[in-house]
């Protein structure tokens, strides 16, 4: 974030899962009942929202938060999966779509098992996803392989300015 040549703000999702140690509510997540989600969702205030992981735990974008940043004039950055983006893209087919991924889903693996936050039933059923959603990697306009942080960052950051450039041309 502190990288991008954009004015940009990422939205924080809202989600049905427990809080882990030292997330706040509002900073890392918007941490919801199941059934507040759920009349929230009834009520069409979801951007995208979505099961994930087969886990029984929902994830989703409020339109609110897209607009509070909106409203701010800074770009939205979206951290979502694959279902997510997918209606994002249907919705919003000018908006900007990357596909961020490991290099391997081994490397994935070591990094799910690293953080030591998921059951071994957890990982395996986000490996079998991870695996799912590399399918869709041509449905993205652009594909970011994360193997060396900063460079990915400095990638990320082109295709910003390079965005950038092109919506400030056409405004010309």
């Amino acid at each position: 974030m502190a990288e991008s040549p954009v004015p940009l703000e990422m939205a924080v999702s809202a989600t049905t899962r427990p809080a882990r140690p030292g997330e706040v509510h509002g900073r890392e997540y918007y941490f919801l009942s199941l059934e507040e989600f759920q009349e929230r969702e009834a009520n069409g205030e979801f951007l995208e929202c979505a099961e994930v992981h087969r886990t029984g735990n929902w994830y989703g974008t409020l339109k609110s938060e897209v607009q509070r940043i909106q409203s701010s004039g800074k770009w939205v950055l979206l951290e979502i999966d694959v279902q997510g983006a997918q209606h994002v893209i249907a919705i919003y087919p000018e908006a900007m779509s990357i596909f961020l991924q490991t290099p391997s889903i081994e490397e994935y693996e070591r990094r799910l098992r690293s953080r030591g936050t998921e059951s071994e039933e957890v990982i395996l059923r986000r490996l079998r996803t991870a695996q799912d959603e590399l399918q869709y990697v041509a449905s993205y306009q652009h594909t970011v392989i994360n193997d060396d942080l900063d460079r990915a960052v400095r990638q990320i950051c082109a295709l910003l300015a390079e965005r950038e450039a092109k919506w400030n041309a056409g405004r010309t």
